[in-house]
């Protein structure tokens, strides 16, 4: 069953019945179109031409089908597509040949007389109509599938980006952070008000750039940081020293893209995630390497958190497929939980 699902995907189609009606069909046909027969004496006395076009067709079909599966499995990727066709060709011309002068000998130990006026001319003509209609119709289905399931796959990206820009602005405006951060506030008021109003500030400026943000796929990494600062302040006021974050962005990168509001969902869940004490801080690093954004924070997981639904980690890789094929890396060890960003050049479909 798993064989068969495979050759389906392979094919592009499953061509059971363009098997069980088309070579009937197809060697039906050859006879009357190629090599003289008529239908004039009958059903009957045309079997025997419809007999020897059967073996023809089968040969020629189920070679053909072969040779495709068989590329199709060596070369899948869509950027090997012009080295398949050609050894495909290749390898039809050769079979073609082997086939066809094996045949031959078998259509003389048969001793089918060949029929008057046709001559090898035409028999090569008819044989090779055979192999190119099957060539061009598995190929045209394979083409139109991979067509049908690139625009499928588009659609897919499109709707899963459009729905985790969402989720990302939901997250950010979740009641959680906003209640802690007015938690924290409440506590600087009367200590510091004008430090308060600083605060107020920050939460100001992280509201509004998810605000300005919303309908942006991609946006500099610079404007990325200056937002992460806002939010990293209110962040270290509610756990002072016990936070620690280290950036260090060279000004080349600075001008590299990524998807919106990424980091404040890796540093988000860092905190979410982890314990943060005086005893054991959380230090969270953040570097480029390789044209990669490397977020690294050590590893102190909460005893008593709920285990993640990694729904944030997902977010970021489905809005990163819709720009780039790089993957988005995540490694964790004993020591330390690493995600790994790629950074786009060119603001790809913005």
């Amino acid at each position: 069953m798993s064989k068969q699902k495979n050759v389906k995907e392979v094919l592009g189609f499953d061509d059971t019945w363009f098997l069980i009606l088309g070579i009937p069909a197809l060697s039906f046909c050859i006879p009357l179109l190629f090599f003289k027969a008529t239908l004039a004496d009958g059903l009957v006395a045309y079997f025997p031409e419809w007999g020897v076009a059967m073996m023809y067709t089968v040969a020629y079909w189920m070679s053909c089908r072969t040779i495709f599966i068989y590329f199709r499995r060596r070369f899948p990727g869509q950027q090997e597509t012009r080295k398949r066709i050609i050894y495909v060709s290749l390898a039809v011309l050769a079979v073609y040949a082997v086939v066809n002068w094996s045949l031959d000998h078998v259509h003389v130990f048969l001793g089918v007389p060949q029929q008057e006026g046709v001559t090898d001319f035409d028999y090569t003509v008819g044989t090779l109509m055979i192999v190119a209609l099957v060539s061009t119709l598995y190929e045209s289905a394979f083409l139109y599938d991979r067509w049908r399931r690139a625009i499928v796959e588009a659609e897919k990206l499109k709707r899963e980006n459009i729905e985790s820009q969402l989720e990302g602005l939901k997250s950010q405006v979740n009641p959680h952070f906003l209640f802690n951060s007015l938690n924290t506030l409440t506590y600087i008021i009367p200590e510091d008000p004008e430090r308060a109003v600083h605060f107020v500030q920050k939460l100001s400026k992280v509201y509004r750039y998810i605000l300005e943000i919303r309908d942006k796929k991609l946006i500099s990494l610079e404007e990325e940081l200056n937002f992460l600062q806002a939010y990293l302040f209110l962040v270290r006021e509610r756990f002072g020293d016990n936070f620690r974050a280290d950036l260090r962005v060279p000004a080349e990168a600075q001008n590299l893209q990524l998807v919106p509001l990424s980091l404040q969902i890796l540093f988000e869940n860092a905190v979410k995630h982890n314990i943060i004490s005086d005893e054991r801080p959380l230090r969270i690093e953040l570097w480029v390497e390789n044209q990669r954004l490397v977020v690294r924070n050590n590893l102190q997981r909460k005893r008593q958190a709920m285990p993640s639904t990694n729904l944030g980690l997902q977010n970021i890789r489905n809005r990163y497929a819709f720009f780039s094929e790089e993957k988005v890396d995540v490694i964790e060890t004993k020591e330390f939980f690493t995600v790994s960003l790629p950074l786009i050049g060119a603001p790809v479909g913005v």
